[in-house]
Order: C-alpha cells, then structure tokens, then sequence
C-alpha cells in the first residue's frame, strides 16, 4: 500500500499539496479516534497529558511527520516520485548515521561501508541532478526523525498515530476554513467523488499503519526490515514505468550505489541477527540441567529415599 501512494495522491488534483495535507491530518485524526473508541482504548491519552516531556516529544513528531507528507505530496504530484522513492531507500543510512551522532551507538564495519557508500551515492546525484537531491534528503531526514521521536515516546501505533493526529487537527482544520473562507477549497466544488476521495485520506493513511502493527507481531524482525524495501522499489517502479521520469546514466549509478549500500547493510543485520540465535541457543542448552542417565542392564534402579 505504501509503494502505491503515488498512484493514489494524482488522483486527489486540482486540489493542491496544502489542501491534500489538510485533509489527510484531519481524516487520520477521524479514523484513528473511531478505531480507539471501538476498541476502548481511552487510557492512554490521560497518561500521556500528565507526561509533558512526551508531550512535547509528540509534537515534534506530529510537526516532522507534517513535513515529511507535506514534501512527498507535492513531490509525487509535480513529477519527482523517482526522487521521492529515494529518500526512503536512503532513509536506514540516515537512522544509522543518527543512531551514531545523537545516541552514541556503535557501527560495525559493515555499517560504516554502507554509510559510506550511502554519502558517496548521494554526490553522484548530487552531480546527476546538478543539485542536492533534496526532496529525497528532507523525506529522509524527517521519516528518520520521527522515527527517533517515536522510539523515545514509546507509544502503541494507534496511540501515537492518534496523538500526533489530535496534534495536527486544530491546524488542518483551520487551514482547510481558510480556503473555504477564501474560495480556494475543491472540497466541496469537484463533485462528490473529489469529496470522496480527500476523505478517504484518512483511510489510506491508518490502514497501512495498523497492518503494519499487525504484521510486526507475527513476523520476524529481519523479515520486517526486508519487507520494508518493497515500498521504495514499488515507487521508484511507478517513477520509471508509470510516470516515464527521465533515469539518465548518472541517476542509475547514484541508485545502484544506494542498493549496494542497502544490500551491505542487510547482509550484516541477517548476519548478526543468525548469530544472536545461535549464541541464544546455545546459552539455553547450556543452562537446561543434563538429562539422568538410564540405569546398567540388569540392574534395578534405586528406590527413592524417604527421610521421616
């Protein structure tokens, strides 16, 4: 579903990138609030209030998460879809690279290669484009972003979905009045299939989350990760064949260097990931009690001991 958003977002013009990131914080803020009150999920929110460090870091979620859609709308709907599947190829080194800058963390050698390799596809673009691939650089930096402030609030999917949401409600909503105000809306001017479709932004914003939530407690994490390169490879196809985005030599040598740094970086997660389930298994067998062993022939074994 995420690989296919640049087929869906086309769909909702004339009305422009502001109007479409309007309606989608509105609409996911309104699905998320019925899927809570059906599933009874109330407590959370006072929690959450009675914590203003997380608070605070739900806002700034809520605001980057607001660039990152904001940017890949406009990006998909003014012909940039290649550019935009970029980003999110790009976007493991970007946490990696944070991980190191922001929490201290340790990279492996594997790790530093493909950062490595990463810096280095993004100057042959840079070169290819004649400029800094930027929409593909602020997708990157923003998802990666979230992605910290997500880890750092440690709230369910819905939940955060859901505050992030009520976060950006007021602001969307108000926006979404001044065009009306102004005569700049096509909420209500394009026919009922327009209306339609910007309400079900909504939809196509939650479902891919809560499938997601789904799936992360039923598959294996290194299945995840690699599941999670579908949604590039799908936009950058729909870039290519879809939308016939120009992919001179220069932009496929800057693509294949970041697929070679992705394959580097997934060798060593499956790597490591084979290793800690061995080493795991080996400290279970190592601590299970040795089995007793059975009895000589022809002997019987001895009755236990009952001590008064």
């Amino acid at each position: 579903m995420w690989g296919l958003f640049p087929l869906f977002f086309p769909l909702l013009e004339p009305a422009g990138a502001g109007e479409v990131l309007a309606h989608r914080m509105l609409w996911s803020f309104v699905v998320v609030a019925v899927v809570l009150a059906v599933l009874r999920r109330r407590r959370w929110a006072g929690e959450l209030l009675r914590q203003p460090r997380k608070l605070a870091l739900v806002a700034v979620a809520a605001a980057v998460i607001s660039i990152n859609w904001g940017v890949y709308i406009w990006a998909v709907n003014s012909g940039h879809v290649v550019e935009a599947s970029l980003g999110y190829f790009i976007n493991p080194l970007v946490t990696i690279a944070m991980g190191v800058l922001l929490l201290k963390e340790r990279l492996r050698p594997a790790q530093w290669a493909a950062v490595g390799v990463g810096l280095a596809s993004v100057l042959v673009l840079t070169v290819g484009y004649g400029r800094p691939p930027w929409i593909s650089l602020i997708l990157a930096f923003s998802f990666a972003t979230y992605g910290l402030m997500k880890k750092k609030v440690n709230l369910g999917g819905v939940e955060s979905l859901a505050a992030e949401t009520a976060i950006q409600f007021l602001p969307a909503l108000g926006y979404l009045l001044w065009l009306t105000a102004h005569g700049d809306s096509t909420f209500t001017s394009e026919g009922p299939g327009h209306t339609a479709l910007l309400a079900s932004t909504g939809i196509v914003t939650a479902l891919p989350l809560v499938c997601f939530g789904a799936a992360a407690i039923r598959v294996p994490l290194s299945t995840l990760g690699l599941l999670q390169y579908l949604a590039p490879v799908f936009q950058f196809l729909c870039g290519v064949l879809y939308f016939h985005e120009a992919m001179p030599p220069e932009r496929w040598a800057g693509f294949a260097l970041v697929w070679l740094a992705l394959i580097l970086l997934t060798a060593d997660s499956l790597r490591t990931a084979r290793r800690s389930a061995h080493l795991r298994a080996a400290l279970i067998e190592a601590a299970e009690p040795p089995a007793p062993e059975p009895p000589a022939a022809g002997t019987t074994p001895a009755a236990p001991r009952v001590e008064a």
